[in-house]
This record gives structure tokens, sequence and C-alpha cells, in this order.
């Protein structure tokens, strides 16, 4: 278990569901309102209109309802992003100074055998 607890360490898959609860909300109220003629659809058209009549009620939905998991998500991968780059930074640094030994160590080789 990470040190956020149990709250966020699942932020993204979390969010990522409740978006996926929401638009399947949205589109069994649709297809519901199609079915019972409130919406005239008719084919595969009508049902793909009603898909993306889905799709555009549940984005501004899911931006209002769920702005506290999106801010949770968007911690928690800052939280990633930064681990990464200082691991990165350490890592090049550390092969830095590998470099800076083996080219000190030709270096004083060099001006050994000269001498």
């Amino acid at each position: 278990m990470s040190s956020n607890g149990p709250q966020k360490s699942h932020a993204t898959l979390r969010y990522t569901s409740m978006r996926a609860s929401i638009f399947l909300g949205c589109l069994l109220v649709a297809l519901l309102l199609g079915h019972f003629q409130v919406i005239p659809v008719s084919g595969d058209a009508g049902v793909i209109f009603l898909v993306l009549l889905a799709a555009v009620v549940s984005a501004p939905l899911s931006y209002v309802l769920l702005s506290r998991q999106r801010d949770e998500m968007s911690s928690q991968i800052s939280t990633k992003v930064a681990g990464m780059r200082s691991r990165t930074a350490e890592r090049i640094a550390a092969q830095n100074a590998e470099e800076d030994a083996v080219d000190d160590a030709a270096r004083a080789a060099a001006s050994g055998q000269q001498n």
C-alpha cells in the first residue's frame, strides 16, 4: 500500500470507471427515450445518434461531477512523473561522475607516460 492511502492509490482507475459509468447511464437514458419514441430514431443511424448524444451529454456531467476525482488523479500522476524525473536526474549524474572518473584516470595515465 502506498503512503497516499487506499483513497488515492487507484485514482486513475476510479476516475475512469466513474466516467464510463456516467456515459453508460446517459446511454441507457438515451436508449430508453429512443425506445419510447420521446426521441425519434430509426435504424442503425438512430442508434449511432443516441450513442453520440450520450457522449455529448456525459462529457459536461463528468466535468462537473468528477472534479475531485480528476484532481486526485492529476496529483497522483504528477507525483509519479516527479519521481521518475528525480530518478532519471540521479542516474544521469551518476553516469556523468563515472565518465569524469574514467576521463581523469585516462589523463593521469597519459601525463604519467609523458614524464
